[in-house]
């Protein structure tokens, strides 16, 4: 794939994972621009996520997320597209993102994740409800989710961002051979 200029490199996976971290150094490493779903839906909305989610809903922000979803794919370009952790839960983002490029699980266990996100963070409205118990409610019903779209499932737990991001490009060059 790594080859193939049609093709872009996507990280899926729960909130705290790494997606936008070994995203960004997936992306250097790659010398492709770098694209964040959750950033094209605060541009296409104009207003932060935690707004999106506080005033049109879970239902609003996943419309808005579709378009995204749709929209970085869409390029021309070659591009290392990290999604929101929900993005896969809409079939036609699913479909697009597996034609569209060669996706990446990004994994870690919901007490791992827990450790890296921040419970009060309003960035993360999700999270509200306490982050361990969400995460493993998240874990358990998205699981087969990112497992139906993934390429390739890459542990997170004890990595650095740099090793994940070697063991992602190996992944994807593994794909290319």
């Amino acid at each position: 794939m790594t080859d193939d200029p049609r093709r872009h490199l996507v990280l899926v996976g729960l909130m705290g994972a790494g997606k936008t971290t070994v995203g960004e150094r997936c992306a250097q490493r790659l010398d492709r621009p770098f694209v964040d779903t959750d950033d094209l839906v605060q541009t296409l909305a104009g207003r932060p996520v935690a707004e999106v989610f506080a005033t049109d809903g879970e239902a609003g922000f996943r419309a808005l997320e579709r378009h995204a979803v749709a929209d970085a794919c869409a390029s021309p370009v070659p591009l290392v597209i990290a999604c929101g952790g929900g993005a896969v839960l809409d079939p036609d983002s699913r479909r697009r993102l597996h034609t569209a490029g060669f996706v990446v699980w990004l994994r870690a266990r919901p007490d791992v994740l827990a450790g890296r996100v921040d419970a009060e963070d309003l960035e993360r409205p999700l999270l509200a409800g306490g982050s361990l118990p969400t995460l493993e409610r998240l874990a358990t019903t998205r699981a087969p989710v990112y497992e139906t779209v993934a390429d390739a499932t890459v542990a997170t737990d004890d990595r650095t961002p740099d090793e994940v991001a070697t063991v992602v490009l190996e992944e994807l060059a593994r794909c290319a051979a």
